[in-house]
């Protein structure tokens, strides 16, 4: 059992990550962005590719970040063209590509295979130290993110990216460049999505394509939107949330005798849909609201 909760932990702060990137994207830019696993794909298989040649973890980890946040910057020019909904398709259909690259490029990727014997990090503790000393890294990982966000929200720089979200034109007669500060936000989103990933591929030690589906990026999403919009604390509190419902759903087999587990399966998106759902009715705004500042 401590096993699986230190598991259940260690997702939630790779999620943590995701959400806290992706709600400094929309709820503070106003920039949507349905492609943010391609990222969290980018840093995993930069990650474990490189640490199978034998390179050392933490530049793995560094380049992981630094590659997700290069991969970023066509979707940053893209967000100057394009409105919210083109954008959106956009970035899904980025994210898609990604996969199919990775699914198909059997040279480097190893394609449908996916990439076993992936370096665990910390694996030289063994055991059950292994597990612990990945969730305390992940832990200082996700409150130096935290802490870095807080400190943009915060900043000149913070209150720019407000007035871009709500009212682009007006940043624009002030003489301010959207341009280059929806870039830099992509950017800073897209690097700890990568840093997610390469925690994510050397805490399983085994990585395929099938991992990166769209999916993932519509969970960080509901995480956020549970939490509130706009908010750092929302999105941590949002993402433990989604978490908690996706995983404590696994054990209503239990309380239903003779459902199948294919049956059981439908039977639990249903209700974590149903409580999605439930909670988005009766609050909308998210468990903090809008903002937290």
């Amino acid at each position: 059992m401590d096993a699986y909760l230190i598991a259940v932990a260690t997702v939630v702060l790779i999620y943590a990550l995701l959400a806290i990137g992706l709600n400094l994207q929309y709820g503070d830019t106003g920039l949507i962005n349905f492609g943010h696993v391609a990222f969290f794909a980018i840093g995993a298989y930069t990650s474990a590719l490189l640490s199978l040649r034998g390179w050392p973890l933490p530049l793995t980890f560094l380049l992981a970040a630094c590659f997700a946040a290069i991969s970023a910057i066509p979707l940053g020019m893209a967000a100057l063209r394009l409105r919210e909904d083109y954008l959106a398709i956009v970035t899904l259909g980025f994210s898609e590509t990604v996969r199919l690259v990775l699914q198909q490029e059997r040279e480097i990727t190893f394609g449908v295979q996916g990439v076993p014997g992936i370096p665990k990090l910390f694996g030289s503790l063994g055991g059950r130290l292994t597990d612990l000393a990945i969730l305390a890294a992940l832990l200082v990982a996700v409150a130096l993110a935290a802490w870095a966000t807080h400190w943009l929200k915060t900043s000149p720089f913070g209150r720019l990216l407000r007035a871009i979200r709500d009212n682009e034109a007006a940043v624009i007669a002030l003489g301010k460049d959207p341009a280059r500060f929806k870039i830099q936000v992509f950017m800073f989103g897209a690097s700890l999505a990568g840093l997610a990933g390469a925690f994510y591929a050397h805490f399983l030690t085994f990585i395929s394509p099938e991992q990166f589906v769209p999916l993932v990026t519509f969970h960080v999403w509901m995480g956020i939107i549970l939490g509130g919009v706009g908010s750092l604390r929302g999105a941590l509190a949002g993402t433990l949330l989604l978490v908690a419902f996706l995983e404590g759903s696994r054990f209503i087999r239990d309380l239903l005798p003779g459902i199948a587990e294919v049956q059981m399966a439908s039977i639990r998106l249903a209700i974590v849909g149903l409580a999605i759902i439930v909670f988005v009715l009766y609050r909308p705004q998210g468990l903090f609201g809008k903002t937290d500042h």
